[in-house]
């Protein structure tokens, strides 16, 4: 299809790239479109960008259109069109940032799992804030978001744990390989206390008395503690349930019949290298005993029975064999195994006065989510393990995050909102009203501190829709920061409310509502994180 200048129009790309440039000097957003489609269609990039320049710079939006260097755009808007973004944030309050990328997508989210055999250390603690972020982010994008903890209570661990309750309860030390810590002897108390006389009880029945009273209490506690710490799921699935629904041997026998799973060596493998694994894997052990990824198919195929067009795994650092094991899992079954996506977290060091803390008061080994609460409080610990890539590891300064300075980004940001709910209480007080939206003269914003205030507001939905679709959460938060800098900068230099105000010109008007918009937005983007937007601080 060709244009009136002649450019065959097919050659356009599916989406147009419009970036803010790094120097405002050069325009409010710049493209790069006319080189990317000029050869393809046939005319010199620079020669196009004029062309695409005249067309804009007659539309009532754009103030100029100048073409730069070999053929980039950069494009001015008009004070209206900049307006327009006040009033769209503000028309649209708690939905402004939200889009349709995933629109009624089912997503199986899972994250956390950690074991019930002690108190979330801070890798699980990671996960708890990063993952619970990533839910609200795609919940944002229209997706439907089950979040789903794995609660592994079969294996190994789980009777080292048990040994350990036991040996507790009879005041002796902590077994070979068990698990240490005050925790422990808490739990092991707590069950004497419901249960008198599990001790005087034959092992087999007192080991079974420890394990379901225990393993209760502790993944009680680790509820509670994710609860306080704004993280809920809707699922809490339990891993033994696979084996004793028949559920692991229905699935192995199906790979079986597929051909999928061979034998060798006196065990059971499935040919996992053929579906882009490294190796194949023992499904089935020569002593009979179904391995730990036996479990995982079978909880695949569950996550997609119960309908589940994307399954999210959120995996600790040393679970990287889990990305081609699992999607060869999902091949292996005859499913699409881009179905399965596997985030792999880092680790996370806490350091107070430029020494790393190590040992928890109560768990003793490690360092855990109540600990990292206790020292700095609900929001600084979640603000401060979401707004770093969960790929690369991390260090949190205890000593930072407590601070009630801008050197600390969570009280950056949240100070940034509670200085605006502020001023519109000082309006209020000083008998100012800023009215309708619609009938604010947001053309008067023309001074460049409100203009770059305003077109970092109109950044937030780019930012939400990047932020789900790389399942990066943490570009939320930075895109908060960035914003209460441009907040700040423009309160430095544009006068809103001096005490003994006692009228509202149309300019202090615009303004709150600019004002208002900034605070919705910051809400906004808090919310996604889990995070309080106070309003005094």
């Amino acid at each position: 299809m060709l244009s009136a200048r002649g450019v065959d129009t097919s050659v356009l790309p599916e989406n147009v790239t419009v970036e803010r440039p790094r120097n405002p000097e050069h325009g409010d957003y710049a493209t790069n479109l006319a080189m990317q489609v000029g050869k393809r269609a046939g005319v010199a990039p620079r020669e196009l960008a004029g062309w695409l320049a005249e067309s804009l710079a007659q539309r009532d939006e754009i103030h100029s259109a100048e073409v730069a260097g070999p053929g980039f755009l950069n494009l001015r808007l008009a004070a209206d069109a900049q307006g327009a973004i006040v009033r769209d944030v503000l028309t649209r309050g708690e939905t402004f940032g939200s889009g349709d990328l995933y629109q009624d997508l089912r997503v199986n989210l899972e994250f956390v799992s950690a074991n019930p055999t002690g108190p979330i250390h801070l890798g699980g603690s990671r996960w708890a804030a990063a993952g619970d972020a990533l839910g609200r982010v795609l919940q944002a994008q229209g997706a439907e978001v089950t979040r789903e903890y794995y609660f592994n209570d079969a294996g190994a661990q789980i009777d080292r744990f048990v040994s350990s309750l036991v040996a507790a309860a009879k005041g002796e030390g902590t077994p070979e390989d068990g698990y240490g810590g005050a925790y422990i002897g808490e739990i092991a108390s707590e069950v004497l206390r419901r249960e008198p006389g599990a001790l005087e009880l034959p092992a087999a029945e007192r080991d079974e008395v420890f394990r379901r009273t225990g393993v209760g209490l502790m993944f009680d506690e680790i509820k509670r503690s994710l609860h306080e710490f704004r993280t809920d799921f809707d699922v809490f699935f339990h891993e033994d349930s696979l084996h004793n629904s028949g559920a692991v041997t229905e699935s192995l026998e199906r790979l079986k019949e597929s051909g999928n799973l061979y034998e060798a060596e006196g065990a059971w493998w499935l040919r996992s290298s053929e579906f882009g694994d490294d190796k194949d894997r023992v499904v089935i052990k020569s002593d009979g005993a179904p391995a730990y990824i036996a479990g995982d198919i079978a909880y695949l195929k569950d996550k997609r029975d119960r309908g589940f067009e994307l399954c999210l795994y959120m995996l600790g650092a040393d679970h990287h064999g889990y990305i081609s094991r699992l999607k060869a899992a999902a091949a292996a079954m005859g499913d699409d195994p881009d179905s399965v996506e596997v985030l792999i977290g880092q680790l996370v060091n806490l350091v107070r006065e430029g020494e790393p803390v190590r040992m928890s008061k109560r768990a003793g080994t490690v360092v855990t989510l109540e600990d990292l609460v206790e020292a700095v409080g609900v929001d600084a610990a979640r603000y401060s393990l979401i707004r770093s890539s969960v790929d690369s590891p991390v260090d949190i300064d205890l000593d930072l995050i407590s601070k009630h300075t801008n050197d600390n980004p969570v009280f950056y940001v949240q100070y940034a909102h509670a200085r605006l709910s502020s001023l519109q209480r000082n309006a209020v007080s000083l008998g100012i009203d800023r009215g309708s939206v619609t009938e604010a003269d947001l053309g008067l914003l023309t001074h460049d501190r409100e203009g770059d205030l305003i077109r970092t507001l109109g950044e937030f939905p780019r930012v939400v829709h990047s932020a789900a679709e790389l399942r990066e959460p943490h570009r939320v938060a930075r895109y908060l920061e960035d914003l209460a800098s441009a907040y700040h900068r423009f309160y430095d230099s544009c006068r809103v409310l001096q005490p003994g105000d006692d009228r509202a010109g149309p300019l202090t008007i615009a303004r709150l509502q600019l004002c208002e918009a900034t605070r919705q937005v910051l809400a906004n983007g808090l919310s996604l994180l889990g995070v309080s937007a106070p309003e005094q601080m």
